[in-house]
């Protein structure tokens, strides 16, 4: 496996098992499935688990706890929130663009866990407020459903009209994201609507990526979570409901968690 990385090229030979059968118990087991493959972790976890091992889940959303307190009982979970773009250009292929950052919560777990990362270029740190950083990096990734719902990045197609519903996606975000209880500044809006106003053709998130290749996508955990979560603390997501629900009958393969 060869990857390129802003800081040069990194190669790789991994052992690849496709069997649970052929696992040991580890120290560590990152969990890196789509959200909607989450159970399919469980005949891995019975083999891989141990006393001591920790779970790291590194998925998109904010509902990782959630989603893994059933599926891992009395295991110790570390959530994960990653920003490392990067993409597979072909098999054994990947292109890396950033050098990006990881968090996880403060705590034991969180601190020997960043001791992993002590001597890559990665930044990987342990948060007071895990939950802010993860709905900052949800704002970010929600505004994703337009290009995948238009298969165009926003940049080259870009109106006033765009710019509302790129607005209208985060501000709902961040207005739900508040009412979980994390600090989301307004700043982080102008950010990704900035981001938006100038992303070059072909570039998306992995939403975008997941449409275009036909395969399913994470729309609950990306738009959907914030529709959901909306209802419950009775603020409108009328622009999430409505790229939920377009990207629901858009014919391509979706999977709701």
């Amino acid at each position: 496996m060869r990857a390129q990385t802003p800081a040069g090229e990194i190669t790789a030979d991994p052992l690849v098992i496709t069997d649970p059968e052929d696992a040991k118990p580890a120290d560590w087991v990152f969990i890196c499935t789509k959200t909607y493959d989450s159970a399919s972790v469980l005949p891995w976890v019975e083999r891989l688990a141990a006393d001591g091992t920790r779970f790291v889940i590194v998925q998109n959303g904010v509902e990782h706890m959630e989603r893994f307190a059933s599926l891992l009982p009395g295991k110790a979970i570390v959530p994960a929130v990653v920003d490392i773009p990067a993409g597979r250009t072909a098999p054994g292929r990947v292109v890396q663009n950033a050098i990006g950052w990881i968090v996880v919560p403060e705590g034991p777990d969180g601190d020997v866990f960043t001791d992993l990362f002590a001597h890559t270029p990665i930044d990987v740190s342990a948060v007071s407020d895990w939950t802010s950083r993860a709905w900052a990096k949800l704002c970010l990734n929600c505004a994703g459903a337009f290009p995948a719902l238009t298969m165009r990045s926003t940049g080259p197609v870009w109106t006033g009209e765009i710019e509302t519903l790129v607005r209208g996606l985060v501000t709902e975000c961040a207005a739900v994201a508040r009412a979980e209880g994390a600090q989301i500044d307004d700043s982080v809006i102008e950010q990704v609507v900035e981001g938006a106003r100038n992303a070059p053709e072909g570039v998306g998130n992995s939403l975008y990526a997941d449409r275009m290749v036909g395969r399913p996508m994470e729309v609950d955990a990306r738009n959907g979570v914030i529709v959901r979560l909306g209802a419950k603390h009775g603020i409108p997501t009328p622009v999430n409901s409505l790229f939920v629900t377009l990207l629901n009958a858009s014919g391509s393969p979706w999977v709701q968690a």
